[in-house]
């Protein structure tokens, strides 16, 4: 099989594990055009692009130019069963979400006076949705929570009327993602529920409310708010205060 073809067939194979092509591209740093050539062995990436994807995927340059059969020869036995796990997870109904930008708010264990907020974006590929959420430590925020920067990426599926956001920190500690969410019973469009974080004694239940941010603001600034908030700031959206004291 010539060498583009192996590359492509690796590829493909590398990117199951991950939300989606435009995420690993984003991760990266590279062109989704490019990358889509590598994709259909249109093209092979030059000595630095190619050791920027192996890092990435944590593999040897010869894993990524090998016959795939080579590569599925070292498997576990379990690759179906991988496959069929993922499609699964991706598979529709698609949950009832905009792709947008989501303030996504947590209670602070033994904190009911802070929030930590951070901020989720949402995007829609037909079926299939993404997410990336992020949660900073500003410098001056001495009151608990989170002090790892979260960079959370994963997938969004819909079961009985809840919302799944399944995916996984990007930085230093790798934790999984978990957290459910439904639209709450009342005029306003917000999302409630409850979500696993981690904290330095380990995994804690919290609580969780996400609302959509519709003034259109920028990436940046969206970003530069994700860190902890006292639930009387007057910056913190009334509707969410109201939502955690009653949680």
């Amino acid at each position: 099989m010539p060498i583009r073809e192996n590359l492509a067939a690796n590829l493909r194979r590398l990117i199951r594990r991950h939300a989606s092509v435009s995420a690993v591209c984003r991760e990266l740093g590279v062109n989704r055009t490019q990358f889509e050539r590598y994709l259909q062995g249109q093209a092979i990436p030059n000595k630095a692009t190619a050791r920027l994807i192996c890092d990435y995927f944590k593999i040897d340059e010869n894993e990524l130019y090998r016959e795939p059969a080579a590569g599925a020869a070292g498997d576990d036995g379990h690759a179906s069963l991988r496959q069929t796990l993922y499609e699964n997870m991706v598979c529709p109904p698609s949950p009832a979400i905009a792709g947008g930008t989501y303030f996504t708010y947590f209670s602070i264990p033994d904190r009911p006076d802070l929030l930590m907020r951070s901020v989720t974006f949402v995007r829609r590929e037909a079926e299939l949705v993404t997410f990336r959420r992020v949660t900073r430590w500003a410098p001056g925020d001495g009151q608990g929570g989170a002090r790892v920067p979260g960079n959370h990426y994963g997938v969004a599926i819909s079961r009985l009327n809840w919302i799944y956001f399944s995916g996984i920190n990007r930085r230093q500690t790798s934790e999984p993602s978990i957290m459910t969410v439904q639209w709450a019973p009342i005029s306003e469009p917000v999302l409630v529920g409850r979500a696993i974080i981690l904290t330095g004694s380990g995994p804690a239940f919290v609580s969780v409310i996400m609302r959509q941010d519709v003034t259109r603001i920028s990436m940046r600034r969206a970003m530069q708010m994700a860190h902890v908030v006292r639930l009387d700031d007057p910056g913190v959206d009334q509707l969410v205060a109201s939502l955690a004291r009653e949680a």
